[in-house]
């Protein structure tokens, strides 16, 4: 249906998407930027055996060496110097005690720094240089630099003194390589990587072989663990140390620790906030995906458990309490209608041939401007009535059908849908409970023999009619569908008849009978088959329309949280579930969308891979058990697995316009789908075309 009226206002906002585009690339950079320091070098951190010794002027036993174009230059600590050095960290724990502990006996060191590390603790940093410690660098995630890339082993290396920065104002000059201890570990693949950063200024810094010891000079090589404070506070006891410095300041040679240019502390500031944002993310996405997932599962094992109860209800109650009574009474079936040319007739000769013949057929023409009133009325039959209007919207023209309607049951329905036979008779029985108000049909697919369709045809069954299973037994009914849908006429005068509030008149006249003390119920063997939209374009113009209605409603009714009956156990049940699962969760499906990437890239792939094949195959039990219920055919599952992909995140940005749209107050105007009349293509015949005669106008 189209419509002008107050929806159409304003044009839907659009700069939100630019945000969108813009904020999912910093959390994917913040993202690859934690899992590559994190998680992408584990992989890294075990050393491989040397293929070839290092060259024989650098196998000596001295720690400190240079490669120059003159050869190996290797040093070594004066008599009774220490030089204390700390591999990795800032550890917040440890680095903080070895400090207290060097300034305790007025001894300083040299700490090698991660660069990752220095990034996230630069306060330690700071903490460090102002005591008159040397820092140096152990680079940036402690991957081994011989067999590394040419392009890692730079970032290694040149990130490291970003980080270093950016936390503590300094550069270095002096460099460990990470796996390795005296001179000679440096040898094979780390000795390439040893010559290539001396080539590029650094002075490296091995440890002096154990078998030394006070009163010579050595470097003492530590870590920043409970290991290394035990192990540091039994050295500076020593009585045979004369004392305990820096590499330079043991070396006699001024300080290759200097203060960072302006430009690259501001450099050093992105790193750090960079990585923090991907730390932080990465951790409370950790939690998020857990909370998601484990509510994912919760909600379908929900729906096939209430879906079962639903059933066996049924089942009982059909084989061990008599029906209160048959409803055999006249029903008037409203068919609002604009520009249907291609459907409305297979719609009207599908209820012309229901099993239910005592039928008013009022098909309201909404201004149309095509030959939707001249087909309508070229239906010879006198349970035909045309009622032409100006155009004003579905919930106008409804409006109009009901003040033409002569019965007291009301069929609402899609000037699309194609009934089965029995479908009306089915449909209109639930009502001979007089609690119950409205009775919602089962709506099935026609057009599925395409991609897209079939998708639709997997959500009709498994997100639509397994959850009208699961709200029958909750008491909870949020919609009757347009497409086909029952209701008592006093109930529909009682609340004032259909409401333009919203762009889901449905939703909105479904949530108003609970309210007003009505029951909803499903009745799954009233079977009607709809059009759905053959074009991405089609499909996000309808879903945006429902889910911006949804919320309209969701606002207007949501006093019934707090009402008593009926009402309240819809509210408290049914616009809670909608909020979690139908708001909520999809907001933050990209994101974490995104980070279950990011799991599969550096975290535990198979663990990822295998929690996502175990979702799935929860989802395929789930549907494959929806399928059975509506008897269709579970063939239809092969596309689920490719649903994932590309449907579900157009449907999860659908609830994101939507949200932000009614955020800003903006209303919208109606959007009609482009109908091509195959409804019924699923039919194996044609539908029953009864005798008919010239409906009166």
């Amino acid at each position: 249906m189209a419509g002008q009226g107050r929806h159409a206002m304003r044009r839907p906002p659009r700069w939100h998407w630019l945000l969108l585009m813009l904020i999912l690339p910093i959390v994917a950079a913040s993202l690859l930027f934690e899992g590559w320091t994190t998680h992408e070098v584990d992989g890294a951190r075990t050393k491989r055996a040397c293929t070839s010794p290092i060259p024989q002027s650098a196998d000596n036993g001295d720690p400190v060496l240079r490669v120059t174009s003159r050869g190996v230059e290797t040093a070594a600590m004066p008599l009774r110097t220490v030089a204390l050095t700390f591999d990795g960290g800032p550890d917040p724990e440890w680095t903080p005690r070895l400090l207290d502990l060097l300034r305790a006996h007025h001894a300083h060191a040299t700490f090698f720094l991660y660069g990752t590390q220095a990034a996230r603790h630069p306060d330690l940093v700071r903490r460090i240089h102002e005591e008159g410690h040397e820092i140096g660098s152990y680079t940036y995630t402690g991957g081994d630099l011989g067999t590394a890339s040419s392009v890692r082993r730079q970032l290694e290396l040149t990130l490291t003194q970003i980080a270093l920065a950016g936390s503590g104002q300094v550069n270095t000059g002096l460099l460990r390589l990470p796996h390795t201890t005296t001179a000679d570990t440096m040898c094979g693949p780390e000795w390439t990587a040893a010559r290539r950063a001396t080539d590029e200024g650094y002075l490296l810094v091995a440890a002096t072989p154990r078998s030394r010891k006070p009163p010579e000079g050595v470097v003492r090589q530590f870590s920043n663990t409970a290991l290394g404070y035990a192990e540091t506070k039994k050295l500076l006891r020593d009585p045979d140390v004369g004392r305990f410095t820096t590499v330079t300041e043991g070396l006699g040679r001024p300080t290759l620790v200097t203060p960072a240019s302006l430009a690259e502390r501001i450099q050093g500031q992105a790193l750090i906030w960079m990585q923090s944002v991907g730390h932080a993310f990465a951790r409370s996405m950790t939690w998020a995906l857990g909370i998601a997932g484990a509510l994912g599962i919760l909600r379908l094992a929900l729906l096939a458990h209430l879906a079962r109860v639903q059933v066996r209800r049924r089942r009982g109650y059909r084989a061990d309490v008599p029906v209160l009574r048959e409803v055999n009474e006249p029903v008037t079936v409203l068919v609002p209608a604009h520009n249907e040319e291609a459907g409305i007739a297979a719609t009207v000769h599908s209820l012309l041939a229901s099993t239910h013949t005592d039928l008013q057929i009022v098909v309201i023409d909404d201004g149309s401007t095509d030959r939707t009133a001249e087909i309508a009325r070229g239906i010879r039959d006198p349970r035909v009535t045309v009622v032409r209007q100006p155009n004003s919207g579905k919930p106008g023209a409804l409006t109009t059908g009901l003040s033409y309607a002569r019965h007291e049951i009301i069929v609402m329905i899609d000037a699309d849908t194609v009934f089965e036979p029995e479908a009306l008779y089915r449909l209109i029985q639930p009502l001979a409970d007089p609690v119950v108000g409205a009775v919602s049909g089962n709506t099935k697919v026609g057009n599925r023999r395409r991609l897209l369709g079939r998708w639709q045809h997997l959500e009709y069954v498994l997100g639509f009619n397994l959850d009208r299973r699961m709200y029958e037994v909750l008491e909870c009914m949020p919609t009757v569908p347009g497409a086909i849908g029952a209701f008592r006429r006093d109930a529909l005068i009682a609340i004032g008849g259909v409401s333009g509030d919203t762009l889901a008149e449905d939703t909105d006249l479904t949530m108003a009978l609970w309210r007003l003390g009505h029951h909803v119920v499903y009745e799954e063997t009233a079977i009607a088959w709809t059009e759905v939209p053959s074009t991405l374009q089609q499909l996000w113009a309808q879903r945006y329309r429902w889910c911006y209605g949804t919320l309209q409603s969701m606002w207007k009714h949501r006093h019934a949280l707090v009402e008593a009956g009926p009402a309240g156990r819809f509210g408290r049940r049914g616009l809670t579930y909608l909020v979690l699962f139908q708001v909520a969760l999809p907001l933050f499906a990209p994101v974490v969308d995104v980070f279950a990437l990011y799991g599969v890239c550096f975290g535990d792939t198979a663990q990822s891979v295998g929690v996502w094949l175990g979702f799935l195959a929860v989802q395929l039990l789930i549907a494959g058990y929806a399928l059975r219920l509506d008897h269709e055919k579970l063939r239809a599952l092969w596309v689920l697995p490719l649903q994932l992909f590309v449907y579900r995140q157009l449907l999860y940005l659908v609830v994101i316009q939507s949200v932000v749209t009614a955020l800003l107050g903006t209303r919208l105007k109606w959007h009609r789908m482009q109908r091509s009349g195959t409804a019924n293509e699923h039919l194996l015949k044609e539908p029953v075309i009864h005798p008919t005669t010239l409906a009166p106008k």
